[in-house]
């Protein structure tokens, strides 16, 4: 029998509101907090998050505005935040963080600053600097949210150094459709589910060229290369090589770098489209995590001195030094140059 929690989501985005939604179903007690005020309003008043998961009522959220409400009554606190914000609300949060918390880490990849530790890790330390040793698990997988939401089977990993918290997470927050596996390696998680999304935006830009180079061919030569200079590069950086070929690894990146619904393949498209990085991520609303995955993979495989052809191409096509077609070529010719 399921434990009913009580789960306080920091971020009510696309994907904390989906987890909000299928919580709630499952009979879980949710409050989520937002600090943008449309969402906020637009979920008190039609229980429905309009910017983010529209088509999806969720009377039984609670939602707040003052982040206080959330550690003073969840035992579950899970940050659904963008990778480039999350630190600097998770310090607004951790006066407030009692020994009894457990804390779901959901934005994935490297710090901002010198680009060296996970941002998991910096969750972590901070926790420590306050005298705190509350349990941080990594959750991330093939889960792109309106499927989720719309109760199609998935799966998602939940790591943790202490493999039993992350099988009690998975115990008492799997769902009938949302099925979390257990790991030990929040290293391979937390790399893995940053590094899919840049092969991701690869492949979203072979759909931009549709009508000029672009094809699955291209596509399938695209994913070879960066996943295989993935397993490379990660491995190097501390993950364990079986979480490679996992949901957090071959998993995630096959969703990410196909799906319609991905935002960033569907950044990538808008690239080979033609459009200027700044163009595309202006007709976005939802945070596409690619762009700043790339910039900070390809600086940490230059600290290691490391060879990243596929990495540091798609660097510069996004940095606006060489032009998509070139870039393409490269990275498909990446594949040849990842053993040298």
């Amino acid at each position: 029998m399921t434990i009913m929690a009580r789960i306080g989501i920091i971020g009510l985005g696309n994907w904390g509101t989906t987890l909000a939604y299928i919580w709630c179903r499952d009979g879980h007690n949710v409050l989520g907090w937002t600090v943008e005020n449309d969402v906020y309003e637009s979920m008190m008043m039609t229980k429905e998050n309009k910017k983010y998961l529209p088509g999806f009522i969720i009377p039984e959220l609670e939602v707040t505005m003052e982040i206080s409400d959330i550690t003073e009554e969840c035992e579950i606190l899970v940050l659904a935040l963008p990778s480039s914000i999350i630190l600097e609300v998770f310090e607004g949060l951790i006066h407030h963080i009692r020994p009894s918390h457990l804390i779901i880490d959901l934005a994935k990849g490297l710090a901002d600053g010198d680009g060296s530790i996970m941002i998991s890790n910096v969750i972590e330390e901070r926790l420590r600097e306050n005298g705190k040793s509350n349990s941080v698990v990594v959750m991330t997988g093939p889960t792109i949210a309106p499927e989720v939401a719309k109760g199609v089977l998935s799966t998602a990993l939940v790591a943790c150094h202490d493999r039993s918290v992350a099988e009690r997470v998975s115990d008492r927050l799997s769902t009938d459709s949302l099925i979390l596996k257990p790991t030990e390696d929040p290293v391979g998680a937390e790399l893995w589910g940053a590094y899919k999304n840049t092969v991701a935006l690869a492949c979203g830009i072979v759909d931009g060229l549709r009508d000029n180079i672009g094809g699955d061919n291209l596509k399938a030569a695209l994913v070879v290369s960066g996943y295989s200079e993935g397993i490379r590069l990660l491995e190097k950086m501390g993950a364990n090589p079986t979480t490679a070929f996992g949901p957090a690894g071959i998993g995630d990146l096959y969703v990410t770098a196909t799906s319609p619904r991905s935002r960033n393949r569907t950044l990538g498209q808008m690239l080979g489209e033609g459009k200027s990085l700044e163009q595309a991520l202006d007709e976005m609303h939802m945070v596409a995590e690619g762009v700043r995955a790339t910039q900070m993979f390809s600086k940490k495989s230059l600290e290691l001195g490391h060879y990243s052809p596929f990495l540091f191409a798609l660097d510069n096509l996004l940095e606006g030094r060489i032009e998509v077609e070139k870039a393409v070529r490269m990275m498909v010719e990446a594949y040849n140059d990842i053993g040298e």
